[in-house]
């Protein structure tokens, strides 16, 4: 019998008293994978549109798309939710990279649905069979009035996606790292980060900043998702964290997926260090 208390059996004793499940896809780079539920489907939420972005990326690269292109607010993507553009009256226009940005910064829906509308429905579901992610599809735009559901994923596949941008696969090296900038800025963080010491992540006390995060996550009444790509003095590592089946419903900081989710993410950052570089030896 194996009594070593590795990383995967400190977080599943971490999650014996959540309400709820998680599901986790781990990667070090080193070899080390860690899973739980890794092929189990979950709502995206917003973290659909870190796919999206890679379609845009996609359609970019072959020449389909640009991200100078103008595309126009209509009364059509009007819907409610997190962002910037609500304030905004329809018929402005916006550039497709800086709609592009919106969309993942300040996860803002009414930018996503510009993004969707720009794209084509059918287009994002087929380059999101062509990464390789068998189990993810958008269903629809955001209107949550019309529709019960946004997308379904799993947490192989979504780390599959932060694991080929750090190694420049998922689209091209130049692509995945402009991908990569636009991840580092986003906003909503705080299921991976929460529990980080601050000192990490603020240059103004350091030389550098030594911890930095790109990712993208995701909330509705039936999810709470994170995803992405920490960075530290010893390499990146792919963390991803969704969750379903809880009973609290309520969006506020203190959340249950939220305060275990970071304790499971700061568990990761702490062994990751502890090891220079891998979660096992």
């Amino acid at each position: 019998m194996d009594y070593r208390f590795t990383l995967e059996k400190r977080i599943q004793a971490e999650l014996m008293s959540y309400d709820g499940k998680m599901g986790i896809y781990l990667n070090d780079f080193h070899g080390n994978e860690i899973t739980m539920g890794q092929d189990e489907k979950f709502e995206t939420a917003s973290t659909i549109k870190t796919f999206i972005l890679a379609c845009l990326f996609d359609e970019v690269e072959k020449g389909n798309k640009s991200l100078e292109d103008l595309v126009e607010y209509k009364a059509d993507h009007v819907v409610d939710g997190s962002g910037v553009l609500a304030a905004l009256e329809p018929g402005a226009v916006l550039r497709v990279k800086d709609a592009a940005v919106f969309m993942i910064i300040v996860s803002d829906n009414i930018a996503t649905n510009m993004m969707i509308d720009y794209l084509g429905l059918d287009t994002i579901n087929r380059c999101i069979e062509k990464l390789g992610c068998k189990d993810t599809i958008l269903y629809n735009p955001i209107h949550f009035d019309r529709y019960r559901q946004l997308g379904t994923s799993t947490p192989n596949d979504y780390g599959s996606v932060f694991t080929r941008l750090v190694k420049g696969k998922l689209i091209s090296p130049k692509a995945d790292a402009a991908m990569i900038e636009i991840l580092k800025k986003q906003h909503y963080n705080s299921m991976i980060t929460k529990d980080f010491p601050p000192v990490y992540m603020d240059s103004d006390n350091t030389d550098e900043i030594l911890i930095s995060v790109a990712s993208k996550s995701g909330s509705m009444d039936a999810c709470r998702n994170d995803g992405g790509i920490v960075f530290t003095p010893y390499g990146p590592y792919v963390i991803v964290m969704f969750h379903k089946e809880f009973s609290d419903t309520m969006y506020y900081p203190a959340h249950p997926a939220t305060v275990f989710g970071a304790r499971v993410s700061k568990m990761v950052l702490d062994q990751f260090l502890a090891l220079e570089g891998r979660f096992c030896l």
